[in-house]
């Protein structure tokens, strides 16, 4: 067996969401014993300064120093593959990427190509207004032949409003107001949504999500056992609800 490559995790955006990817690596590796998990290097870093904010209105301090900081480190620390469990954050993947000499798991494509393998063709995107705004899952949708739907400014304040004032600020998500953004981007005539914030994964924790949603922090964390050489589990292969 080929030897498995060391996971280096950028994290702290959030600290929670980050904390789940790491559960949900562990949980789908098929694994019998300790040693067939994968190694794993956590740079927990909260300190990065906001990304949206930064996106929104570039007077803010960039968050990119502290990010390139953060992945060299780990790849000095013998990480073989890097991930960042924050979406917005990949607004800076390209730098990130070629400021190391090893892969760098992009959320956004790897989201995009698990929809498109299952035939989906109009995707609702829950995000911060920072990724809605620069277009990133647009994009990597419309390279595949996908097209987005986004919420409306209500629907956008709501879902920023459970990110930030609810599960950023440790409170138990809205199920009133998650139900009313995805019921928006249903009758728009979506055939699935997309959980487009590492902070919204959590809300699986809290409450049942409608059919056709999609984890984005859940493909990342299968795809890092797969680029990183460990065994998958068969019953994750398909992660829509």
């Amino acid at each position: 067996m080929a030897q498995k490559k060391t996971l280096g995790i950028i994290g702290g955006m959030g600290p929670m969401a980050t904390a789940y990817l790491l559960q949900l690596i562990i949980e789908m590796t098929d694994a019998k014993t300790d040693q067939e998990h994968l190694d794993v290097i956590v740079f927990d870093r909260p300190s990065v300064p906001d990304r949206t904010a930064y996106i929104l209105d570039n007077k803010n301090p960039s968050p990119l120093p502290s990010l390139l900081a953060t992945a060299r480190t780990l790849e000095g620390l013998g990480a073989g593959c890097l991930c960042a469990p924050c979406v917005t954050s990949h607004y800076f993947y390209k730098e990130l990427s070629e400021g190391v000499s090893v892969p760098f798991v992009n959320m956004l494509a790897e989201t995009a190509a698990e929809l498109h393998k299952y035939g989906k063709k109009k995707v609702g995107i829950l995000a911060t207004t920072g990724t809605v705004r620069t277009g990133l899952f647009q994009a990597a949708l419309k390279g595949l032949g996908l097209s987005a739907v986004l919420p409306s400014e209500k629907g956008q304040a709501l879902t920023m409003s459970i990110i930030y004032d609810e599960i950023k600020a440790g409170k138990p998500p809205s199920g009133e107001k998650l139900a009313q953004v995805t019921g928006e981007l249903l009758s728009a005539g979506c055939d699935s949504l997309v959980l487009g914030c590492t902070e919204l994964s959590l809300i699986k924790k809290a409450m049942a999500l409608p059919p056709g949603c999609l984890d984005a922090l859940e493909v990342l964390a299968k795809r890092c056992v797969t680029a990183c050489g460990g065994a998958l589990k068969p019953d994750c292969e398909n992660l829509l609800t």
